[in-house]
Formats: structure tokens, sequence, C-alpha cells
């Protein structure tokens, strides 16, 4: 049972931001984090422009000729045995760059039961996401780019297929090392449910900035998430207004104001960087602290850390995004030059 308790909440922590929004939409795992700089940072890197092959996952506008004949191997653990892995490699394709990519989330076995709960054996549940992208350098600021990814969801007997494509742009500063970025993610559709029900994919508008300063080691990302939806909290359908039994008075059923509404899209990262070998990281979003922190013990929910090695022969990664004291993601991340 405590086994069944904790892939429950794993499955729920995966899809974690689209609680209030995300029960109307199909292939959830596009928009989970699989790379270790991902959940260090806390979300996307839509608007950070290296040579880290890691960044193309969040923002195809991103690839460059750095990242080209690099492979990319990650792997993230969740609570129950649930695991989600990534594979990329990187390629110079005439004026474009390009990437290929595989990325997979295992939801460990489960009990296959009867309507009596007759045990019928196990089966092992899984998504999966095939991806290819392409950048291309418009000028010498800006760069454009595109993904088309396949999805194949597989629940026991039951299969799920769609087709979506993320459309990304980048605008680059180097005098000034700003870095603007916009992505249109998952536009496509469900090709097969696991019903006759088709349902939309989890369309989403990201804008970012960063800006590395010039004379300390920092670089500072603000992105803003889900901005095709202005009011992310959630309102209780059944709660109403009520009278103190003292005063007389109507208390209203307290709704969130302006600042809390556009508070709820900003994801802020952290980046110390002590030379082009060691980085640290941090981030945090207000909007999973606000949803999934305990009231009694909300801990450091919503923040996540990591850190980045990056030697000649390859670079390792790890990050640590925290959803709550019930639960966290770790994950590792390895890039290697291949000749």
């Amino acid at each position: 049972m405590l086994r069944k308790a904790y892939i429950y909440l794993s499955i729920f922590l995966v899809n974690w931001c689209y609680a209030q929004i995300g029960g109307n939409y199909s292939f959830q795992n596009l928009n989970n984090f699989y790379s270790a700089r991902q959940l260090g940072l806390g979300g996307d890197l839509i608007a950070i422009y290296d040579g880290d092959l890691q960044t193309a996952f969040s923002n195809p506008a991103l690839l460059n000729e750095e990242m080209t004949k690099k492979a990319f191997i990650g792997q993230t653990l969740l609570a129950g045995g649930i695991n989600t892995g990534s594979l990329a490699y990187g390629r110079q394709l005439r004026n474009y760059t390009g990437a290929a990519h595989f990325r997979y989330i295992a939801f460990g076995k489960m009990d296959r039961t009867d309507i009596n709960g007759t045990n019928l054996g196990t089966f092992s549940p899984g998504d999966f996401i095939f991806g290819a992208s392409a950048s291309k350098k418009v000028n010498e600021r800006m760069y454009i780019g595109a993904t088309l990814n396949l999805m194949l969801s597989q629940l026991d007997a039951y299969t799920a297929f769609g087709g979506a494509v993320d459309i990304g742009g980048v605008y680059k500063d180097d005098e000034k090392r700003i870095v603007v970025a916009g992505v249109v993610k998952n536009l496509g559709m469900q090709f097969k449910g696991y019903t006759k029900e088709r349902n939309p994919l989890p369309v989403e508008l990201q804008l970012g900035i960063s800006h590395k300063l010039a004379h300390a080691p920092f670089r500072f990302t603000l992105t803003g998430t889900n901005l095709q939806k202005w009011d992310l909290t959630y309102n209780d359908p059944n709660a109403k207004d009520k009278v103190d039994p003292l005063t007389g008075d109507t208390i209203k059923v307290k709704k969130a104001n302006f600042f809390e509404k556009t508070a709820r899209h900003a994801l802020i990262q952290t980046e110390i960087l002590f030379g082009k070998k060691f980085h640290i990281r941090v981030g945090f979003d207000y909007h999973r602290r606000r949803e999934m922190a305990l009231v009694s013990r909300p801990g450091l929910a919503g923040f996540s850390f990591g850190t980045g090695i990056y030697l000649k022969r390859f670079s390792l990664d790890y990050g640590w995004m925290i959803y709550s004291t019930a639960g966290s993601q770790h994950g590792i991340s390895i890039t290697i030059p291949i000749r």
C-alpha cells in the first residue's frame, strides 16, 4: 500500500504545474523536466544561450554550433520507483544546427486487477517522446528554431499517439550580455487516445530574459510561464461568502489579486559562474510553491538547486527540484563530445 501511495504521488508530481489547468489535456509528459540543469534551475531554460545541449529541450532556437557532435544522456528519479530519461545528439546540417532526442517516463510496475480486486499480474506503463529539432541563424543577433515531437503513451493494453511542434526565437546582444527569448510549446494534436475521445495538447507560451553581470559571476534569468492563461489560481466553486456571527459583517471569499496572479507566472533562475568549469544554480517557482507546499510544513517547496562541472572530455550536471516535504526530483546529466 505504501508503494502504491508513492507511485500515485509521483504521477501527480510529474504533472505538478498543470494541477489546475491540466485535467483537460493529454500528453502532459511534454512539460516534464528531463535534464539535471532544468531541475537545478527550476524549469525551462528558454533564454540561456551557451553550448549546453540540454537547453534545446526548452527552446529549439538555442541550438548552435557549439552543440554539434555532442551527445547527452540524462536520468531523473522520483518517489515510488518512477524515473525519467533522455538522450540527445547535436549535428550541423549546412546552414542549420540540428538535434535528435528521445525522452521517456517509466512508472514502474503496477498491479493488474479485475473489478473484484483479483490480482492478474503486473504491467509497466510508460510515456515516450521521439523528437528532432533545428535552428537557423537569421542575423548576428537573432535565431529561430523548431522542434517536432511524436508522442506515445502506453498503459497496459491501452495506447495513445500524438504529434506536437515547438517554435522558438532568440535575440542575443553579446555587448550587453542580454538574451531575450520566446517559445510556443506543444502545438499539435492527439491522433489516438486511450478512448474514442481525443483531448487537446497542453499548449504553452513562454517569454524569458537573461542577463550576465559584467563584473560579477552571476547570470539572472526571469521566465514567464503559462502566459496563455492569465489566472492560474484555483477558485473553489463550492466556496461561499460567510457572515461573522459576532459583528454580522460579510466575509467574502478571498480571491487572488493582480500581484498574486502575476507572480504565479514568474520563474526566477540564478547561476553563479565560477569561470567556465564550475557552476552553481538556484531556481524558484512561486506557482509551484503555492500549489504544492504543505500548509503546516512548507519547507523549501518551489526551490531548486544544482551544480555543473565542465571538463574537456565531458560535463556533469546535478539538479534537485523540491515539490514539497512529501517529495522531490533528483537528476544527473552527462554530456560528451563525439568526434
